[in-house]
């Protein structure tokens, strides 16, 4: 340090690299130079707060580069030791990574501190006071938790790694995004499930009248006692000659044949208007898995429950219908992923297991029991603070679910119900597992949470029911719905900072080319302000410059 001190310097950068300048008054109905994140330089190296805590490197080598302009804060005469003791009580209290805010409590706000302690003088007011300025404005209160969510990516240089803190913060984020769309939700819901029942009754009225061919009535005559079981637990679970409101419709041995086929035209004809899903068939061996569940769990839990691993072995290995498992499976299943007591092996192995039946149609009777108690979407929705064995055997599950249309609707269910001080849906948790899979740092994690995201992206078009497509806000055609689509929108743009292979980010480039047709304002206005712009993709294959070149369709 000279005589005259120590300079110190502010770097500033904009974090739409001139994209907020450029949109600012038709988003923001007001004049705005850019979204600054900011940094002090001093003793040599770059000093900033982000959602890792307090970072340093050497100057502009974070992810964003160069500064778009420095600003002299003046100078210090305080050796650089005295500097280090105050930087490390900050990082335990005030500025610890836990207490990161993009809006409120950010880098700004750290930078603003360092200079006040290093030199006496503030930074920049402009600075300081554009949070409450986006804030004010009816979009910026929307693209709020947009930012909170790329704010993770801030801070990212070479040999600096995330920790899993980060998604305990990103899921904290994506929460808050939710609950802001929980009243729309649940007005689309029941608009949603009451037409559908009116529908249901009206198509049932007119296939009571249709005649059955001899052919069929031949094939559809069960052959032993198991078809008289899954089409009475059909009926148990409303998927046969009961509609939603309990009303018996008429006798299942009347409706039996005539909705089998006619559901069995449905799923074809859904089968083939979709985007083939990405699905894992041979991943697992279900007869190991069967084996090491046992000796994980026997002599360990109820031996009453052995009888449910019959019941899996009958189902998965004997290939006899999902009648085989009893009413209680389900619950045995909540016992294995909610037992503290039993190690986390088991909870991946039973999980596996389950990966592998997801990939058989009949599945759904066992999904549907679960509407009550919630049982494997609320294990899901920890995800965030699961193992990575027990999060890849779950996304895993999730991923083979959408080879049959009735297991992916399950997924997508918008009904709410109550966990813990807050409401979720099979929707949120699902979007919830896709988001943190797709920025996980584990490459076979990134692998499936690219499919879950494609898979999400790629569900079947609304055509059936045009009153409810109505009913949709405008752009909404597709069964992902607009609330969860800028979530996955900005994960996938977030993700792509991490150049990812040729088949992922084929994968990644689709969805988004489907989130744009779906959203068709939001996304493209994210993808132009945030990025990274769709066109430093192209050459990698032609198959991605197709999907770009439909990506560009809908920017401005």
């Amino acid at each position: 340090m000279g005589e005259a001190g120590e300079e110190v310097q502010l770097y500033i950068y904009d974090l739409t690299g001139g994209m907020a300048k450029s949109l600012g008054q038709s988003l923001l109905q007001k004049n705005i130079e850019g979204i600054w994140h900011t940094a002090v330089i001093v003793f040599g190296k770059e000093h900033f707060f982000g959602s890792n805590g307090i970072s340093v490197c050497d100057p502009g080598t974070t992810a964003l580069g160069s500064p778009l302009r420095t600003h002299s804060l003046g100078k210090t005469c305080l050796p650089e030791d005295v500097f280090q003791e105050y930087l490390r009580g900050l990082e335990q209290d005030t500025f610890s990574a836990d207490k990161y805010n993009l809006l409120r409590h950010n880098c700004n706000n750290f930078s603003n501190e360092i200079s006040q302690f290093l030199c006496g003088n503030s930074i920049p007011s402009y600075i300081l006071d554009l949070p409450n300025e986006i804030l004010n404005t009816p979009f910026g209160q929307q693209l709020a938790p947009i930012l909170e969510l790329f704010s993770n990516n801030i801070g990212i240089h070479p040999g600096v790694r995330r920790s899993g803190s980060d998604f305990e913060s990103l899921n904290n984020d994506i929460d808050s995004a939710r609950k802001q769309s929980a009243l729309l939700e649940e007005k689309r819901n029941k608009l949603n499930e009451k037409l559908e029942k009116r529908d249901k009754r009206k198509k049932k009225k007119k296939n009571k009248n249709k005649n059955l061919s001899d052919q069929f009535c031949t094939e559809s005559e069960p052959s032993s006692s198991r078809n008289g079981e899954i089409r009475k637990k059909m009926s148990e679970n409303g998927t046969n000659g009961v509609n939603a409101d309990n009303e018996v419709l008429r006798p299942a041995a009347v409706v039996d044949a005539n909705e089998a086929e006619d559901l069995a035209k449905e799923l074809e004809l859904q089968r083939k208007a979709r985007d083939p899903p990405i699905v894992f068939l041979d991943t697992i061996n279900v007869q190991n898995e069967l084996e090491r569940l046992v000796g994980l769990i026997d002599g360990r839990i109820n031996p009453d429950d052995m009888q449910y691993v019959a019941e899996l072995d009958q189902y998965m290995l004997e290939n006899e219908g999902s009648w085989a498992l009893g009413e209680g499976f389900l619950s045995f299943v909540g016992r294995l992923l909610n037992d503290s007591q039993l190690v986390s092996e088991v909870r991946e192995t039973i999980l596996n297991i389950l990966a592998a039946a997801a990939l058989k149609d009949d599945i759904i009777l066992v999904l549907h029991q679960d509407r009550r108690e919630h049982i494997l979407m609320n294990y899901a929705n920890g995800f965030d603070k699961l193992p990575l064995l027990e999060q890849l055997a779950l996304t895993l599950f999730m991923c083979n679910l959408f080879e049959n249309s009735g297991t992916s609707e399950w997924l997508l269910y918008i009904s709410e119900w109550q966990l813990g001080s807050g409401s979720v849906s099979n929707i949120r948790v699902t979007t919830k597992v896709a988001v943190n899979s797709l920025l996980s740092e584990d490459k076979v994690l990134q692998d499936r949470g690219t499919a879950l995201v494609h898979n999400l992206a790629c569900k079947e078009k609304m055509l059936k029911n045009q009153n409810i497509r109505r009913l949709l806000p405008v752009g909404s055609f597709f069964k992902v719905f607009d609330d969860v689509v800028v979530e996955l929108a900005m994960a996938v743009l977030q993700y792509f900072n991490s150049k990812p292979n040729e088949e992922h980010s084929f994968r990644c480039m689709k969805s988004l080319a489907r989130f744009c047709q779906i959203s068709r304002q939001d996304v493209p206005q994210l993808v132009q302000m945030i990025g990274p712009p769709p066109s430093a993709f192209k050459g990698i294959s032609n198959r991605i410059d197709e999907q770009i070149t439909e990506i560009q369709n809908y920017l401005r």
